[in-house]
C-alpha cells in the first residue's frame, strides 16, 4: 500500500474508533430494538467493505491500525450475520457465522447455538457456491444432534445437488478446496459503487498535471511493486524485439529507430492484468474493450524510441486497418522502474520532459476532440544511459469512446483535465486540478 494511503488509513481509524467503548458493543445493544440493532449491524458491514475490514480484526475491536477496548463475542458475531442473512446477504454471512463458530470454540460460558451456526453457514456456503463445504458442516449438525428437524434432510438435499452437478458419491466429501466467497455481482459490476468505495479510502490517485497543451497528467502510484513483478514474471518468456506499424502497409516492421524488446499480455492471462485494465477504465473514463492489449516494453542501456506519433496520421490510411477500432485517441505509460539516468518521456513540439518515475502512469490525449491528430503530441524516448526502464503502456482506441469522449463541436475545445466533457464550468475540486498551483508550472517541466 502506498505510504500515502496508509497515513490516509490510519486517520480514518483513528476517528473511526474514537468513542468506541465495550459498553457500546456488549451492554447498550441488547437493550435496544430489533430494528435499531439490524440497522446498526448493516451500517458495521458497510464500514467492513468500504475500509476493507478484516471481520476477525474487527471482531477483535482492532479497526485498521488502532486497536480498540472491546472486543464482540460469538453471539455478537451471530447477530451480525443473521442481519445479513435477512437481507440475503449470503456474502457476509459466511464471514460473520464463521467467526461466531470459532470464537464458540474459545468460550467456556456460550453465547450463541453452534447448531444454529451450522445451520445458516452450511446454507450461505451454498448460495456462495460451496456444495461440498455445505454437506460437511450439515453432517457436522447431524452427528452432534441426529435428532435435529432438518439436519438428514438436508444431507440428502446437498448430495442431490452436488449429483446433478456430476460429482461421484465417493468424490463428494474429498477435495473441499478453498471457501468460496465473492460480493455479489450487483456490487462487483457496480462502477459508481466501486469508485464511491475506492473515494472513500482514499485510493482514488493523486495527479500532477505535467501540461495543459495538449494536456498530460501523470497518476501517482497507481500500479503497485507486486503488480510490477507479476507484469514482468508474465513478460519475460514473451518478450521479443519491440516493431513498429509501417505507415504504407499497416503491418508490424522492425525499425531502428525503435530498439526495445517488448511482449503484449491478454487480460485472462493474470488477475494482474485485467485489474490494470479495470484501473485504466476508471483513470481516465475511456472505454477497455476496443483498447489493445496491455505492451510491455524493456529498455536495456542504449534502448530507446525516436520522436513519433502514437496516433495514425491522415495519409496513413492503412494503420490500425485490421482492428477495426478506429485510431488510437489516447496512451497511458506505466513507469515500472526508475533507470538510474536517461530514459525520460521528451514530448519534441512542446519541448517538455517526464522522467520516469516507478509505480506512476503518464497519460495523454492523441487525438484532438474533434477527430484529428494532436501535431504537439509527438514524443520519444530517451535512451537508456545507465540501469535498465521497464515500462507498459495502454493504447486506447476511438470506438466505443463516442459517448465517454464525444467528439468537440469547435476545433478549438480541448479538455482541461481527464474525463473532461467539456459540459459546465471547470470543476473546482476535480481529483486532475491543483487548485494550489498556476498554470505557468505546467508550462515548465
Amino acid at each position: 500500500m502506498p505510504r500515502s494511503e496508509v497515513r490516509s488509513h490510519n486517520a480514518q481509524s483513528k476517528k473511526l474508533s474514537k468513542g468506541w467503548t465495550p459498553q457500546t458493543i456488549r451492554y447498550r445493544i441488547p437493550r435496544i430494538r430489533n430494528v435499531d440493532l439490524t440497522g446498526a449491524a448493516i451500517g458495521l458491514l458497510r464500514l467492513q467493505d468500504t475500509y476493507r475490514l478484516d471481520t476477525r480484526d474487527l471482531a477483535q475491536g482492532r479497526i485498521l491500525e488502532v486497536q480498540g477496548n472491546f472486543s464482540l463475542n460469538a453471539g455478537d458475531c451471530f447477530d451480525i450475520a443473521k442481519a445479513a442473512y435477512n437481507e440475503g446477504d449470503h456474502y457476509h454471512v459466511v464471514m460473520w457465522m464463521e467467526e461466531a463458530r470459532r470464537r464458540l470454540h474459545h468460550e467456556t460460558v456460550k453465547t450463541a447455538d453452534l447448531e444454529q451456526v451450522l445451520e445458516y453457514l452450511s446454507y450461505s456456503l451454498y448460495k456462495q457456491g460451496n456444495l461440498k463445504h455445505s454437506l460437511q458442516l450439515v453432517e457436522e449438525l447431524f452427528a452432534m444432534n441426529p435428532d435435529h428437524p432438518r439436519a438428514k434432510g438436508n444431507i440428502k438435499w446437498y448430495e442431490d445437488l452436488l449429483k446433478q452437478e456430476g460429482v461421484k458419491t465417493a468424490d463428494m466429501r474429498r477435495s473441499l478446496g478453498r471457501i468460496r466467497n465473492d460480493r455479489p455481482d450487483s456490487v462487483l459490476g457496480n462502477r459508481e459503487r466501486t469508485i464511491y468505495e475506492a473515494l472513500c479510502r482514499s485510493e482514488v490517485p493523486v495527479v500532477e498535471i505535467k501540461r495543459f497543451n495538449p494536456l498530460a497528467v501523470l497518476f501517482k502510484e497507481v500500479m503497485s511493486d507486486e503488480e510490477i513483478e507479476v507484469i514482468e514474471q508474465l513478460s519475460v518468456p514473451k518478450l521479443n524485439r519491440a516493431t513498429v506499424h509501417d505507415s504504407a502497409t499497416g503491418k508490424l516492421v522492425h525499425a531502428t529507430y525503435r530498439i526495445s524488446k517488448s511482449a503484449w499480455l491478454k487480460s485472462w492471462e493474470h488477475e494482474v492484468v485485467e485489474r490494470i485494465n479495470k484501473r485504466i477504465d476508471m483513470m481516465t473514463n475511456l472505454e477497455m474493450e476496443t483498447a489493445e492489449e496491455l505492451q510491455v516494453q524493456n529498455y536495456g542501456v542504449g534502448g530507446h524510441y525516436d520522436p513519433h506519433f502514437d496516433h495514425a496520421r491522415k495519409e496513413e490510411t492503412e494503420s490500425f486497418k485490421t482492428l477495426g477500432t478506429g485510431n488510437r485517441v489516447a496512451t497511458v505509460l506505466f513507469y515500472m522502474t526508475e533507470p538510474r539516468y536517461g530514459g525520460g518521456t521528451v514530448f519534441t513540439e512542446v519541448k517538455s520532459t517526464v522522467l520516469p518515475t516507478k509505480n506512476d502512469a503518464l497519460f495523454w490525449y492523441n487525438l484532438h476532440k474533434y477527430g484529428d491528430g494532436n501535431v504537439l503530441t509527438r514524443h520519444a524516448a530517451c535512451p537508456v544511459l545507465l540501469g535498465e526502464k521497464w515500462v507498459t503502456n495502454k493504447w486506447i482506441h476511438e470506438r466505443g469512446n463516442e459517448f465517454r469522449r464525444p467528439c468537440a463541436l469547435k476545433m478549438s475545445e480541448n479538455e482541461r483535465f481527464v474525463g473532461d466533457l467539456g459540459i459546465g464550468p471547470e470543476p473546482r475540486n476535480s481529483p486532475n486540478l491543483s487548485p494550489d498551483l498556476s498554470k505557468d508550472i505546467f508550462n515548465t517541466i
